[in-house]
């Protein structure tokens, strides 16, 4: 069948007017070798990392399409691990900007990341109430963690024990033994929601910060556990408390929740709370690498900055405090006040200085310079990124400014966008700027002060720009100088629509005052200087009944169309004004229309969510059309064409063909309402703006587009969706309790379990074939040339036992076990014989064990019920555990060799191998000059 309509498809272009989105977290990354520079901050599905001293954008980790939720930089600085929207977690290297490692295991938005201090493991925790850990470096998932009842708020390793802390909505923080993975703590000390949580003072308290205003501070102590097995079992649970539990009169005092008395490793006690000025809730709580300083905000512009003291400087503070209590002992002739001599929380916790933003805080990152300066970064909800600097070594230390990152972006959503007539120049304005674009460098080369913008448009000539506003002014620009020309006040209500005329002399407007207003350019003399520069002159009025929301030319000029909020479209003569035709069938009012280029067709696109194409010679409705699932916001013809695009709330851009009533492409990227869209003259482009403040740029390709392609792509697309929706398939053996496998089931896990099946099916055949070519090679007595299967000739003429391999060996580390999860029994007995082959070659053992163990794990009773399986369970045993013995040999052989090449060059060189003396100098540096400032203070 040959094409009946050729349509060209849009691709995305570009992603502009974005600084950072607000969704997640604010980081400080080390890239090129520095520290403190460089920030990453999320932009929809990309991550943007700013150069924070020049405010440029130095590398882009792009993401697909998922918003990204989640980011948290690994402690050796080289990577960036992502969470995203749809529960999907991507590790990427900062080096190379690439995306190493996925992995698949939450159903919801990741919420919380953090690493394990050597950056080998990963913690995630979701909006599905779920936590799971990660192996980063055998790139797989290790285990989930089940037991919160509500979102999980953050997540934190401890360096010296394996234990996991975790803190959600649930008002809970429960603690997880690694080695055992359950959970064997409860804290139930909050009365709402926990947001954050810190670990302070080498991981010995606990601080939490919920709805109120009270930041809770918890006493750690860790209970050494050390069983001898002569030990009776009394006193093995010696060291952990009763399982009666005391009873609390305070509402605040924990309780603990334990199944397992004797198995305690870790005490919690309450010793207080560090009252913040913010009277709301705790947005972020965060320390910095150090644990030095401790900072939180709420949902104001407000950071507060604690500082945390160390042990050594709570033993001087205790010293100085001891003399002090001895001298006024003495003045009064007491005894000796040792031990009622304690240091409060707040003196252990001091409030250093509150940082003050210029918007609302949605996240910050803190670091300690080598300078002993504590640098912040602060992620603001408008749409800007600020640094500030804190000098520690003065006497009141105050926040500095140092930079602030803005020019890229609007600070609220834009609201009206416009082409330029060469096709090069993009006009966006919002409730505080006009900014005019380069289309094809996506530089911002001009921003002009203005009101709430509500339309606008190009002067003809492209050398000015007029903005109409929702206080009813009309603003003229000039481009070149980047200056107001000229206010007018046009109408008593908001400015909704502007229209230029098709002859190119003036322009339309309809406002909220119920009034459509036509204006004229004419060049006036200025006052200040001897030339003439442009204005505008009213010179009729069209009085309605009701407010306007939409004006529109008919190309021809001969017509007006009118949209009210009766729900109606009038349309009248532009010469006389008489009223021509009423469009009415819209349940809601019309918020957007166009008329095509032969002004044969007029669409209108209203908050009923439907799209009505009009004939415009007698005003009858050719074909209504549900066009989004929320408003449809605008509507506009592509040039020379009977196409146009739509705008809606649902966050998607739809392209439709007025004679044929067909839906041709859905241009999604936006992941909020889209409030408008402009397309170039030429209709090569499409700008759209939307309530994420992202500005994207859509171009047109040469490929053409086939419906009935496009079509069946939706359809495998909802059908990849629906896969990952199913429930997930369930473990034998698996008891359905705290603990369960990371991964899920995705299409990628069945497409690899479908490639296992083929190889196996594959090699089946070929062993068939091969078997029965012998037979005949030994009744004809000759040798007969066996012919090599085209897949095996693309391997390079491997064998299929071989091929099995190749393919097992394809499977990402993250998708292993679900993959074999959906593999039926059939195909591995097939399975489990290659695996003793493959090991008996002593080829990737570690691989082959690790699927081994699981298949046996899952498939337990089948394959102990099979005779047939004895044999081939008995050769797995032997060989296994010899190769894996080998394997275990080399690798130790291999660490004392390393040991002594590296005792070897420390002797040799005298100095500490693998640690960063440079910092320790620095750190000793600091110390020696904070003596010297004592000494000359006491002198």
């Amino acid at each position: 069948m040959g094409l009946t309509r050729q349509y060209l498809r849009y691709e995305p272009a570009a992603l502009f007017g974005l600084v950072a989105s607000a969704r997640a977290g604010v980081a400080f990354v080390a890239l090129r070798g520095e520290r403190g520079r460089y920030v990453a901050v999320p932009a929809c599905e990309h991550v943007f990392v700013w150069d924070t001293r020049k405010g440029e954008k130095v590398l882009i980790l792009k993401g697909v399409k998922q918003q990204v939720s989640c980011l948290c930089p690994s402690p050796d600085g080289l990577h960036l691990a992502v969470g995203y929207e749809d529960g999907t977690i991507c590790v990427f290297n900062l080096l190379s900007g690439e995306s190493t490692i996925t992995f698949n295991g939450h159903r919801a938005a990741v919420t919380a990341l953090q690493y394990d201090h050597l950056g080998g493991r990963l913690v995630s925790g979701s909006k599905d109430t779920e936590v799971i850990v990660w192996d980063v470096i055998n790139e797989s998932g290790l285990y989930r963690l089940r037991g919160h009842k509500d979102v999980i708020t953050q997540v934190l390793f401890l360096k010296e024990k394996n234990l996991l802390v975790t803190c959600a909505k649930d008002t809970l923080v429960k603690w997880w033994d690694l080695d055992t993975q359950h959970c064997f703590k409860t804290l139930v000390g909050h009365r709402a929601e926990v947001w954050g949580m810190a670990l302070l003072s080498k991981e010995k308290r606990l601080i939490t910060g919920s709805a109120d205003s009270e930041l809770r501070v918890w006493d750690l102590a860790y209970i050494q556990e050390v069983k001898d097995p002569d030990e009776p079992e009394s006193k093995k649970s010696k060291g952990s408390s009763s399982p009666v539990a005391e009873e609390n009169t305070e509402e605040d005092e924990t309780l603990e929740l334990d199944e397992h008395p004797e198995e305690r490793i870790v005490k919690c006690t309450k010793v207080g709370s560090i009252m913040r000025e913010g009277r709301d809730r705790v947005v972020t709580l965060g320390t910095d690498r150090m644990g030095k300083f401790l900072a939180c905000h709420g949902t104001d512009a407000v950071l507060e900055v604690f500082s945390v003291l160390s042990e050594e400087e709570i033993q001087k503070k205790l010293e100085k405090k001891m003399k002090k209590a001895r001298k006024k002992a003495k003045q009064n002739s007491e005894e000796e006040p040792e031990r009622s001599v304690e240091l409060s929380l707040q003196e252990e916790i001091q409030r250093v200085t509150n940082v003050k933003a210029s918007s609302k805080i949605k996240s910050f990152d803190l670091m300690l310079s080598p300078k002993g300066e504590l640098k912040m970064v602060l992620l603001l909800q408008n749409n800007v990124i600020e640094v500030y600097n804190l000098d520690l070594s003065a006497q009141v230390p105050q926040a500095v400014r140092v930079s602030r990152i803005t020019i890229g972006g609007h600070r609220s959503d834009v609201r009206t966008l416009a082409f330029s007539s060469d096709n090069i120049a993009i006009l966006s304005a919002a409730a505080e700027s006009v900014k005019i674009w380069n289309r094809s460098t996506l530089q911002c080369i001009r921003t002009m002060e203005c009101e709430y913008a509500l339309c606008s448009l190009f002067v003809p000539g492209d050398r000015q720009v007029i903005v109409g506003t929702k206080t009813g002014k009309l603003q003229l620009y000039d481009l070149a100088s980047g200056s107001l020309i000229e206010t007018l006040d046009a109408h008593d209500g908001a400015v909704w629509s502007i229209a230029l005329s098709p002859d190119q002399h003036g322009f339309v407007t309809g406002g909220a005052d119920k009034c459509v207003k036509f204006w004229e350019f004419e060049l006036v003399k200025d006052e200040s200087s001897v030339q003439k520069r442009l204005s505008m002159k009213h010179v009729r009025i069209l009085q309605l009944d009701e407010d306007v929301l939409c004006v529109r030319y008919s190309p021809n000029q001969k017509l007006l169309a009118v949209s009210l909020l009766d729900c109606t479209v009038k349309v009248f003569y532009v010469d006389t004004l008489k009223f021509f035709l009423s469009l009415y069938g819209h349940k809601l009012p019309v918020l957007c229309m166009d008329i095509c280029y032969d002004g044969t067709l007029i669409a209108t696109g209203s908050a009923d969510r439907n799209v009505k194409i009009w004939g415009l010679d007698f005003g009858d409705c050719h074909r209504s059309l549900f066009a989004h699932d929320d408003s449809v916001m605008y509507l506009q013809f592509v040039p020379k064409s009977h196409l146009f695009f739509t705008a809606g709330k649902d966050s998607k851009i739809k392209q439709w063909d007025a004679d044929k009533f067909e839906h041709i492409q859905t241009l999604e990227g936006h992941h909020q309402e889209v409030w408008c869209l402009a397309l170039s003259p030429n209709g090569d482009y499409v700008v759209s703006a939307s309530h994420d403040k992202s500005l994207r740029l859509w171009e047109r390709t040469r490929e053409p587009l086939i419906l009935e392609e496009e079509r069946e792509m939706q359809r495998e697309a909802e059908y990849e969706e629906s896969v990952a929706k199913e429930e997930q398939p369930v473990v034998a053996g698996e008891r359905q309790g705290e603990t369960g496998l990371a991964g899920k089931k995705t299409i990628e896990t069945i497409k690899a379990a479908e490639r296992i099946m083929e190889a196996i099916e594959l090699y089946r055949e070929e062993t068939a074939k091969l078997e029965e070519h012998n037979a005949i090679c030994k009744a004809a007595g000759k040798e007969v040339p066996f012919p090599v299967n085209p897949i095996l000739r693309a391997y390079g003429n491997i064998t299929p036992s071989a091929y099995v391999l190749e393919v097992f060996k394809k499977v990402k580390s993250s998708e292993l076990e679900e993959s074999l999860l959906v593999l039926p029994f059939s195909y591995v007995p097939d399975l489990l014989r290659l695996f003793n082959e493959y090991i008996q070659l002593g080829s990737d053992v570690e691989l082959l064990c690790r699927a081994l163990l699981f298949l046996l794990k899952i498939h337990f009773g089948q394959i102990t019920s099979n005779q047939m399986l004895v044999t081939v369970i008995e050769n797995l045993k032997k060989t296994t555990i010899s190769r894996v013995s080998e394997a275990r040999d080399v690798l130790g052989f291999n660490m004392a060799g390393l040991q002594f090449l590296k005792r070897e060059m420390e002797a040799k060189d005298e100095v500490t191998f693998f640690a960063d003396a440079t910092e320790r100098f620095e750190e000793k540096k600091r110390k020696r000059k904070k003596k010297e400032k004592m000494v000359l203070a006491v002198l």
